[in-house]
């Protein structure tokens, strides 16, 4: 499964649906099932280096200011906002992260769709200056 490695709090923001936006530099062509993985990178109590959902990315297209709520940071000139949506979350399991798309197996124990039950509360969390 393709998937992509996004810091936290982005990645469990996306993983709870919060998170409709994904900011980036570039574009691509691909459209189709994402798998959100959680970089290793320690952000509070968030989790690190796991696979945490699968998306939908429906569309690629230029990030403007009117999208900066629903990417959860400050409008970034020059970048593209990834249109996510149909958010699967799925029971954790570890991947070693990579930079840009890559490849993952999915494991068939981990096949289970569990109900979108955020952790912890993070509707209070501030808009960042840096892109996820």
């Amino acid at each position: 499964m393709r998937a992509i490695s996004i810091h936290n709090p982005w990645a469990t923001l996306i993983a709870t649906g919060k998170k409709t936006l994904e900011i980036r530099s570039w574009k691509t062509s691909y459209r189709g099932d994402l798998l959100i993985v959680s970089t290793q990178r320690k952000y509070a109590d968030y989790p690190r280096g796991v696979a945490l959902c699968i998306v939908r990315l429906a569309d690629v297209r230029e990030f403007v200011p009117a999208d900066a709520g629903a990417a959860h940071i400050v409008f970034l000139p020059e970048c593209f906002a990834w249109v996510l949506d149909d958010v699967r979350p799925i029971a954790p399991f570890p991947v070693k992260g990579q930079q840009g798309f890559y490849n993952v197996i999915y494991p068939a124990q981990t096949s289970g769709i569990l109900p979108a039950t955020p952790a912890r509360k993070i509707e209070s969390l501030p808009l960042f200056a840096r892109g996820s």
